[in-house]
């Protein structure tokens, strides 16, 4: 079994879809005001967007994406002025207990991301079950 795509809600598409392009997705369905799709810069995962009366209550989404230095791609992020990036981001690149470098930050619908690098350790943590 392959993760093929994982889809998200938003109220306005247009708007998260210019959010997602910012941070680094590549656009390959376009189909507003309802829906988008996007491709991971690397690997073959998709990521959409779906169109919603109201969003989820609670803790809602969390979308992982893994690169290669947080530090850098976080400072990308505040040069750009991302939709407030600099207001949306809830902890700056912060070493974890798990051995992940993690940032956090909020799109513009609320949906909490998480931009990490874990390395080997994200499949193979030292706790990992056999």
């Amino acid at each position: 079994m392959n993760l093929n795509q994982v889809t998200i809600p938003s109220k306005d598409v247009a708007t998260a879809a210019t959010f997602y392009k910012k941070l680094g997705l590549k656009l390959i369905v376009e189909a507003l005001p309802r829906y988008v799709r996007f491709e991971c810069p690397d690997g073959d995962a998709t990521f959409s967007i779906h169109q919603v009366e109201n969003l989820p209550k609670g803790d809602g989404v969390t979308i992982y994406f893994e690169v290669a230095d947080v530090d850098e791609k976080v400072k990308e992020l505040q040069d750009l002025h991302l939709h407030g990036t600099s207001t949306n981001i809830d902890l700056l690149p912060t070493d974890q207990r798990w051995l992940w470098r993690e940032a956090h930050l909020r799109d513009p619908d609320g949906n909490k991301i998480i931009l990490y690098f874990a390395g080997d350790n994200r499949k193979n943590p030292p706790w990992r079950v056999n």
